[in-house]
């Protein structure tokens, strides 16, 4: 069976060229942008939401928007830092002035998500907010942005798929095409993009607005944010089976040393970088109690 043709897609949405300088929106930016302005917003109605926290809500609205400027640096610095040690160290040790190009491309979700936890405890510690009724907010939209970030990554061809001859196999352009060993004709390839939407995206944004809204889980700090440290390592791990691995793939030397194998696969560093995630949101779930009223 053929597989599917890669659509017709800019990675840009439009370009604008004046007096020889050009500046270009693409759909990732978009992405990150639309994702933390949705973040925000519903993070501000639900402060707002008295019945969400019975012994009151830990934050405002104002503090809400003061935290987005931060969660912004946090989740740039993070990511792209995080995308040059975990993945590229030798490179960006060779050539460190490609570090400060962000826009051609390069970011790390796992230190995106580092960049953001440290930005929270930050804030937290300033504003005198409560760690993990702030952690279980931004649990709870960090989804919205991840899904629109992997629907991007598919947009841009990128963070392919393992060959696959199932029926939705997708015939990605460039070098995905070149790299199908023993395949004459179009390489179908797994859409993995669109897997990690669904599940680290729409599935766990469903499970964790369900779980706050309809069961009162805010009420206890911390089970929210763990469901989604392990519901996202979760998502991660199972995806990165059918995803092609990075260039560290463990059987090719990772810098970290692990030599582990599941299924005939070595794991990827998706993989080892989301296993710590699976622990910590089990942790956090088991040792979550009911919050204390709020001072007067």
């Amino acid at each position: 069976m053929s597989p599917i043709p890669f659509p017709d897609l800019s990675p840009e949405l439009f370009r604008i060229d004046i007096g020889g300088m050009s500046f270009a929106l693409r759909w990732y930016a978009l992405a990150y942008i639309v994702g933390l302005v949705a973040g925000w917003k519903l993070m501000a109605r639900m402060v707002s939401t008295p019945r969400l926290w019975p012994q009151g809500a830990p934050m405002t609205a104002a503090q809400v928007e003061s935290l987005l400027t931060w969660v912004i640096l946090g989740v740039v610095l993070g990511g792209r830092l995080g995308f040059v040690l975990f993945y590229q160290p030798g490179y960006y040790l060779q050539y460190p002035g490609q570090i400060l190009k962000v826009w051609e491309g390069g970011m790390s979700f796992h230190g995106g998500f580092l960049g953001v936890v440290a930005a929270g405890i930050w804030f937290c510690r300033k504003e005198r907010i409560p760690m993990l009724s702030l952690a279980d907010l931004m649990a709870i939209v960090a989804p919205i942005g991840i899904g629109l970030g992997r629907i991007a990554n598919f947009i841009n061809a990128e963070l392919w798929g393992r060959p696959t001859t199932m029926p939705w196999a997708v015939a990605f352009p460039g070098e995905a095409a070149q790299t199908c060993p023993g395949v004459v004709g179009l390489c179908g390839r797994h859409p993995s993009q669109l897997y990690e939407a669904a599940l680290e995206g729409v599935i766990l944004l469903a499970a964790l607005l369900y779980l706050a809204y309809r069961k009162g889980w805010l009420a206890t700090p911390g089970r929210l944010a763990g469901l989604f440290f392990a519901g996202y390592g979760s998502a991660r791990f199972f995806v990165e089976f059918f995803r092609q691995p990075d260039a560290q793939f463990i059987t090719e030397g990772n810098p970290l040393g692990l030599a582990l194998q599941i299924g005939g696969y070595g794991l990827t560093m998706g993989q080892i970088l989301s296993l710590p995630m699976i622990v910590a949101g089990l942790w956090f779930i088991t040792r979550a109690r009911p919050a204390s009223p709020a001072p007067a």
